[in-house]
């Protein structure tokens, strides 16, 4: 049996698309003078009024943050891309850059607001809008805005400079798995800017942020605003037949009839319309976004072992580790199609959950779960480590670098807590950068008692503390597995890594030497082996009352040769149906 191909997407290629080492089937479809024009907050639009800034910036950058001047390189890059990927028309690392770019205001705008918003910029961003400083902000992974009115010219062209500085893993911000010199698990590191620049027109008495959370009967929501002083504004929030009122900054409840609960097997979302009104009664502002009811939590089994529940029944979570990595945009999916088809492949293999890997993703990452219909875990990106030690805890990461974990894990939290589809933090895997775990998981249960934690994935292995007991998950990781842990406290149990079966599929791989846990010769082989890991899984899930396995992995990366698929997403190496089949049958063991 031979392996099966993605199909080529139908678009012929773009004649200035840069040159990829190994290309994936989007590779050529990027427009680099308009690079995923799609709105990329999809929970807060403001209809049309919102203008990208992606495409073609001018780059200047200098090896290091010690070169002297003389040095610099004065070229184009395109953004989102990251300077290490192919597609930024770059393709080498960078640790201090600073991008320019002009743009024009249309003349409607400027009887409100104007915001300019950065997705991630890795890890020191310092922004100037025609020469004023404007911004400075901090990590990499979480997005942050900037109310530019004040210092726009009256007409003509305005200016955007960005500074970023960027170390890598030799600094003290979370990388996840970037590094400096990628080998083995660790991967090429993206630095600067990698998720979208754009501009929003906003009312002077908009909505600034909108928190959306939800149980089975109905929505709980809060609008807050950029006006100062919001005297006289009143909020009005749409749900189906239903209209509330309060005031601004003020929580409401509103139920709903007949209530539709969100599940992977039906992802049913309600939209939801926020209106801003003064004290005429006029709507001054309003935003669109939407939400799904669903609960998550613990309950005994018919044995008395603790199971994780979705909207009140017992639900086994199975799915791949998710690693978020490209061969041509290295942190940045090529295009909206590309980000989507990662999940879709992950549903059509049969899976639920999605274990997304020290890393965060762009907005519209999340917004494809929900639709689509998968449960997120979602793991905290870690502080830098060195794998190489020897097993056992590491010395705690310095002040700097723990507060900036600190600082950047709840500015994830806020960012993503009206997800729908994801329902587990994890703050620390297997050891890495690991440090008062029990305070920081009950802090992070504190911040979001609605979802569940895993306080150290891998506690049974690595450079991991020992158990504190925290959480609400104890998860193993065991290669090639799976593990086989006891539900013996409050917790219920997960697999939360195993599988890392191998194979080398000739013509899709990384420059390298290939790695896996368990390397096969074929694709027949690589299934055997993979139907016969799923047999004993079910082992486990019945008589241990296993909650969740995560697979590893998604795709191959870099020159991780374990994935369902290869790093290039054209070739599918493990056979689908023989797949759908083990993952349902664990699914619905587990969920008895």
């Amino acid at each position: 049996m031979s392996a099966e191909h993605v199909a080529e997407p139908e678009n012929e290629p773009s004649a200035d698309t840069p040159a990829v080492t190994l290309t994936t089937p989007w590779t050529d479809r990027v427009d680099s003078d308009d690079p995923l024009p799609e709105h990329p907050r999809p929970q807060l639009t403001r209809g049309d009024r919102w203008c990208s800034l992606n495409g073609r910036w001018e780059f200047t950058s200098l090896a290091s943050a010690g070169d002297d001047p003389p040095t610099a390189r004065r070229e184009r890059i395109v953004v989102p891309f990251p300077p290490e990927s192919a597609l930024s028309g770059i393709g080498r690392r960078v640790e201090l850059m600073w991008y320019r770019r002009t743009f024009d205001v249309p003349g409607d705008w400027r009887d409100g607001r104007v915001v300019l918003h950065f997705g991630a910029v890795d890890q020191i961003a310092t922004v100037w809008v025609n020469h004023q400083l404007v911004a400075r902000h901090e990590g990499g992974y979480t997005p942050f805005g900037v109310d530019i009115t004040g210092v726009l010219r009256e007409t003509g062209e305005q200016e955007v400079l960005v500074r970023a500085e960027d170390t890598g893993n030799s600094g003290t911000f979370p990388v996840g798995k970037q590094a400096n010199h990628p080998e083995g698990i660790l991967y090429t590191g993206a630095s600067g800017i990698w998720q979208t620049v754009w501009l929003e027109a906003v009312p002077t008495s908009g909505v600034r942020h909108l928190d959306v959370t939800s149980d089975l009967a109905g929505f709980d929501l809060t609008a807050e605003l950029y006006a100062t002083h919001p005297t006289g504004l009143t909020v009005e929030y749409t749900v189906a037949d239903t209209t509330v009122t309060a005031a601004p900054g003020e929580r409401v409840r509103v139920d709903v009839a007949e209530p539709r609960h969100w599940s992977p097997d039906d992802p049913h979302l309600y939209d939801i319309a926020v209106r801003v009104r003064d004290g005429d009664g006029e709507v001054v502002d309003e935003v669109r976004s939407y939400g799904g009811l669903r609960t998550i939590g613990l309950a005994p089994d018919a044995h008395g072992r603790p199971r994780i529940t979705l909207n009140g029944s017992v639900t086994f979570l199975h799915g791949p580790l998710d690693q978020g990595y490209w061969p041509d945009g290295i942190y940045t999916a090529p295009t909206d199609e590309a980000l989507r088809f990662d999940l879709e492949q992950t549903k059509a293999y049969g899976f639920n959950t999605v274990r997304k890997h020290v890393k965060v993703e762009p907005a519209r990452w999340y917004h494809w779960a929900d639709r689509i219909g998968l449960l997120v875990w979602q793991d905290m990106p870690s502080l830098p480590v060195v794998l190489d030690n020897p097993p056992g805890p590491q010395a705690p990461p310095v002040a700097t670098a723990r507060e900036r974990f600190e600082t950047e894990l709840g500015e994830m939290v806020a960012a993503l807590r009206s997800v729908t589809s994801l329902v587990v933090w994890t703050p620390f895997n297997e050891g890495w950068g690991e440090y008062d775990t029990e305070r920081i998981t009950t802090a992070l249960m504190a911040a979001d008692p609605a979802r569940l934690v895993v306080a150290d994935s891998g506690v049974n292995c690595c450079h991991s503390h020992p158990d504190t007991g925290a959480g609400h998950i104890y998860d193993d990781h065991t290669y090639v597995g799976p593990g086989r842990p006891l539900a013996t406290d409050h917790r219920a149990t997960a697999d939360g890594e195993y599988g890392g079966l191998g194979l080398v599929v000739d013509g899709h791989t990384w420059p390298g030497d290939p790695i896996a846990y368990e390397m096969t010769a074929d694709h027949d082989e690589l299934t055997r082996r993979y139907v016969e890991v799923s047999a004993e899984l079910r082992t486990v899930v019945r008589d241990l009352g296993l909650s969740a396995a995560v697979y590893t992995q998604t795709t191959d990366v870099e020159n991780e040769v374990n994935g369902l698929l290869t790093y290039d997403r054209r070739v599918f190496k493990v056979d689908i149906a023989r797949a759908v089949e083990c993952n349902r049958a664990v699914i619905a063991d587990g969920s008895r």
